[in-house]
């Protein structure tokens, strides 16, 4: 999974296009991400004693990782991830469109 916790993505479908938000979450395993801000869903909880309040609850939902691009730190755009191996042997994540470290 090429985006993290932290980064800054564009969602590209669905209802919140064009919304931008920071990657609270990853779950590499589902290949999802929740971002602050986007996907809210309504869940309807009964009341636990002392716990939380009944009613509708909206939560931030994960949203599959095909669907938001990393925005790029330099050049400020949508960008598809890379990989490049530095002199010193790390891995580290680069923009396509600029070949700017991510990381």
């Amino acid at each position: 999974m090429k985006i993290r916790k932290d980064d800054t993505v564009l969602v590209t479908r669905g209802k919140d296009k064009g919304k931008k938000g920071k990657v609270r979450f990853a779950y590499p395993k589902d290949d999802k991400v929740t971002i602050e801000g986007i996907n809210f869903v309504k869940r309807h909880s009964r009341a636990k004693r002392g716990a939380r309040q009944a009613g509708i609850i909206e939560l931030e939902a994960p949203v599959h990782e095909s669907k938001v691009m990393l925005l790029c730190n330099k050049c400020n755009r949508p960008t598809r991830v890379g990989s490049r191996l530095l002199g010193d042997g790390r891995k580290v994540r680069i923009c396509r469109s600029c070949q700017e470290v991510i990381d």
